[in-house]
C-alpha cells in the first residue's frame, strides 16, 4: 500500500488470484473459489477500473519454478492472492517469499479453509505473508481491495472483518469475524459475469468437471471436517433462477459432468428443484449427463423423491452413503452416532432393487475404532456395495479432533510435501496395526474404490463366498510375494502411503499392458483355487468382463482400427460382438439386486461403449468421474428402466 510502497498506485494494479488442485491430470480443475472472488470483486466499479484481476490456476504436481516462472516471467503482480488448502500450502508459502524477492513491497494474501483461524502459525511459518482471510471471503477481499486502493498500510487492516495481519511490531492481529453472507446471490457468479475462463483455444469446456455450489452451510458438526468453516451453521442457497442460468451455460458447452460443491445435497427442498432444471437443460442441449455431489448424510423423503426421478429421467450419479464408520465406539467420537445415516441397510437395498449406483464413504484411524471393528464393518457394508472409499483420516486445522488431540491419545506425523496431519496411533490404534491397515487401504481403494473389478466384488461373495476384504488382502500377499516387475512397481507405490502413489498404481491398473497380465496371474494362481469348481468357470468370465470394460485410454489419440461413434452426442469407441461365455450383465444385475439369476452357460455377445476422453479420469483418484468411462451396453449409457442383459 503506499505507504509501504512509496509510490504511487498505478492506473492499474495487478492482481493475481492462484490455485492448484491436487490431480496432476491433462484437464485443470475448475478455480471455483478464485472465480467467486474475482466476480465479487470486479462487481465493484471502483475495482474493476483500478485493478487488472488474473486467475492462474495450475494442475496438480506441478512444481514451484514451473509455477513461479509462469506467474512472473511478464511481470510482477502487486497483490498475490493464494486459495490454500493443505495439498499447496507449503508450495504456496515458498511462492510468496519468491514474490516479496521481486516485489519487496508487494502484498500477499492466503485464504481458504487450510489457513482460516490459524494466522499465528502462517505468519510464523511464512512471515512473507501478509494477510489471511478467515472464513467466507468474497467481502473480506473485496474490502482488502478498497483499503489498499485507498492507501492502507498493510500493518493497519483493523476495519475490515474476517482477516489477520500483522501489526509494524510483527503482532499477530485477529479482526472480529465477519457474518456468513446470508443471500449468496449478492456474490456474482464466476460463470455467468465471464469472471472464469470456460473454453479453450478450441472453444472446448477447458475443466474436467463443472464445479458448482447450490447452497453453502451444513447443521453438523462432526470431530473431523472444517467444510469451508460452514460446520454447525444453517444452510443458505443460491437462487433456483441463478442456477438455472449457469446450467444454460454448461449445457451449451456440452458439459457431460456437474459436481455441486455442497456439504449435503439433498437435504433442502429446493434441491429437487435443481435436479428437475438439471434434467430440464439436459433434455434441451443432450449435456449435462451427470451429477456428483456429497449427499446429505440423513436420507429424507426428498432423498429418495430426488434419486428416483433422476432415475426414471436417465440422469447419472454415485449416490454416496457418507458412513465413516460403522463402529458405535468411534462414532460417538466422532459426534455423529445419533445421526439418521447409520440406519443404512433399507437405503441400500432400495438402491440395489431400483439398479442404481452408490457407494460408501469410510474413514480408517478415528479414535475407538480398532482394526477388528472396522473390517467387520467394511465387509458389512460390502455386502450391500462394493464400491467403498476409504481415506485415512488426516487432522485438520479448527476440527475437534486436530484441538483435543490429548484426550484422545493422537500421535501424528506432517506430510513431506502437504501441510495435512497424518494419524499414526491413537489410545485404540498401534503403530502396528495402522500401518497394517494402510496396506489394506491402498488396495481396497486402487481396486474396489476406482471399480476396477467392480463386478467381481458381488459374484465372488454371493457364488463362492470370498468377501471383499478377503479378496483384497488375498491381492495384497499375492503382490508382495510375486516375481514379477509389474508387481514390483505396485510394491514401490504402496510404500509411498500418499496420493502420488495411489494415482500412479490406478493409472498403471487402467492403461498398461502389463496390469492386465498380472491380474490375470493373481486370479489365476491365487483366487482361482478358491472358487468351487462348478462356479469357477462363470466368475473367471465375470473378472474378465471386469477387465474388459476398463475406460479406453488413447493419451495420443485414437488408434488405427479404432471405430468411434456418436451417441447421445457424445463420442465413444465400440467394440462390437464382444463373445460371452454367460450373459454377464443380465446375471451381475440380478446378483447385485438381492436376486437368484440363472447361472446357466449361455454363449452371447455384446456390444461395449466406452465413453472418450477418459486420460483425465484414470490418471487421478476420482473415481466418482472414473466410473463414467467404463466400457457398457448400449442401455446403460443413459439408463432405462428396464435392463436387458444379451
Amino acid at each position: 500500500m503506499p505507504s509501504d510502497r512509496g509510490a504511487e498506485i498505478p492506473a492499474k494494479t495487478s492482481v493475481y488470484l492462484v490455485q492448484q488442485g491436487v490431480w496432476d491430470m491433462p484437464l485443470e480443475s475448475m478455480p471455483l473459489a478464485s472465480g467467486y472472488l474475482k466476480s465479487t470483486a470486479m462487481a465493484d466499479s471502483r475495482i474493476k477500473g483500478a485493478m487488472d484481476i488474473q486467475i492462474k490456476n495450475f494442475r496438480g504436481a506441478t512444481t514451484n519454478t514451473f509455477i513461479a516462472n509462469s506467474m512472473f516471467t511478464t511481470g510482477v503482480p502487486d497483490i498475490l492472492a493464494f486459495s490454500v488448502l493443505g495439498w499447496n500450502y507449503n508450495s504456496f508459502g515458498a511462492l510468496a517469499e519468491t514474490f516479496k524477492q521481486l516485489n519487496p513491497n508487494g502484498l500477499v494474501v492466503f485464504g481458504g479453509n487450510h489457513v482460516s483461524n490459524q494466522s499465528a502459525r502462517v505468519f510464523r511459518m511464512y512471515p512473507d505473508v501478509d494477510v489471511v482471510i478467515n472464513g467466507e471471503g468474497e467481502l473480506t477481499f473485496s474490502e482488502l481491495l478498497l483499503a489498499y486502493l485507498d492507501g492502507a498500510s498493510k500493518h493497519d487492516l483493523g476495519a475490515i472483518a474476517g482477516l489477520s495481519y500483522q501489526g509494524a511490531d510483527g503482532q499477530v492481529i485477529d479482526n472480529p469475524d465477519r457474518d456468513r453472507i446470508a443471500d449468496l446471490d449478492t456474490i456474482p457468479s464466476p460463470v455467468l459475469t465471464g469472471a472464469l475462463d470456460l473454453v479453450d483455444e478450441d472453444g472446448k469446456f477447458r475443466y474436467d468437471v463443472a464445479l458448482m455450489e447450490t447452497n453453502r452451510g451444513c447443521p453438523y458438526k462432526c470431530s473431523f471436517c472444517y467444510w469451508g468453516g460452514a460446520t454447525g451453521q444453517k444452510v443458505r442457497a443460491f437462487s433456483l433462477e441463478r442456477l438455472r442460468e449457469e446450467l444454460e451455460v454448461f449445457g451449451k458447452l456440452e458439459v457431460h459432468t456437474v459436481v455441486a460443491c455442497d456439504a449435503n445435497f439433498g437435504l433442502l427442498p429446493g434441491d429437487y428443484d435443481f435436479v428437475e432444471a438439471l434434467i430440464e437443460t439436459r433434455d434441451r442441449f443432450g449435456f449435462p449427463r451427470a451429477l456428483e455431489t456429497s449427499w446429505a448424510k440423513n436420507k429424507s423423503k426428498n432423498f429418495y423423491r430426488i434419486v428416483q426421478t433422476m432415475k426414471d429421467a436417465g440422469m447419472k450419479s454415485s449416490f454416496t452413503l457418507a458412513l465413516q464408520s460403522l463402529s458405535d465406539d468411534a462414532l460417538e467420537g466422532m459426534r455423529r452416532r445419533n445421526m439418521k445415516v447409520n440406519d443404512w441397510e433399507d437405503l441400500t437395498t432400495w438402491l440395489a432393487e431400483e439398479g442404481l449406483d452408490c457407494y460408501a464413504e469410510l474413514i480408517w484411524g478415528a479414535p475407538g475404532e480398532t482394526v477388528e471393528s472396522f473390517m467387520e464393518g467394511y465387509d458389512r457394508l460390502a455386502a450391500r456395495m462394493s464400491r467403498i472409499a476409504v481415506y485415512p483420516m488426516l487432522l485438520l486445522p479448527n476440527t475437534n479432533y486436530a484441538e483435543r488431540k490429548s484426550l484422545f491419545g493422537l500421535k501424528t506425523v506432517r506430510g513431506d510435501t502437504d501441510d495435512f496431519e497424518y494419524i499414526l496411533a491413537h489410545d485404540t490404534m498401534s503403530f502396528e496395526e495402522n500401518q497394517e491397515m494402510q496396506r489394506f487401504i491402498f488396495w481396497a481403494r486402487v481396486v474396489a474404490e476406482n471399480s476396477i473389478l467392480r463386478h467381481s466384488w458381488v459374484a465372488l461373495r454371493r457364488l463362492a463366498g470370498v468377501s471383499q476384504s478377503q479378496a483384497l488382502r488375498n491381492l495384497h500377499d499375492w503382490v508382495a510375494a510375486a516375481a514379477d516387475p509389474a508387481a514390483e512397481l505396485l510394491r514401490g507405490w504402496q510404500s509411498e502411503l500418499g496420493t502420488n502413489g495411489l494415482g500412479e498404481a490406478i493409472k498403471f491398473l487402467f492403461t498398461e499392458p502389463d496390469a492386465e497380465r498380472l491380474l490375470n496371474r493373481w486370479w489365476t494362481e491365487s483366487i482361482h483355487p478358491l472358487l468351487p469348481a462348478d462356479m469357477a468357470p462363470l466368475l473367471a468370465e465375470v473378472f474378465r468382463y471386469d477387465l474388459l470394460t476398463r475406460p479406453v485410454y488413447r493419451p495420443e489419440g485414437d488408434l488405427p482400427g479404432d471405430e468411434v461413434v456418436e451417441e447421445f452426442k457424445e463420442s465413444y469407441y465400440l467394440l462390437r460382438d464382444v463373445p460371452l461365455a454367460y450373459d454377464v450383465p443380465r446375471i451381475v444385475a440380478g446378483l447385485k439386486a438381492g436376486q437368484d439369476p440363472d447361472l446357466s452357460q449361455t454363449d452371447c455377445t455384446v456390444d461395449l461403449y466406452y465413453r472418450k476422453g477418459a486420460e483425465s479420469a484414470v490418471t487421478s483418484t476420482n473415481h466418482e468421474i472414473v466410473v463414467h468411462y467404463m466400457g457398457t451396453p448400449r442401455d446403460e449409457i443413459v439408463r432405462t428402466p428396464s435392463q436387458d442383459g444379451c
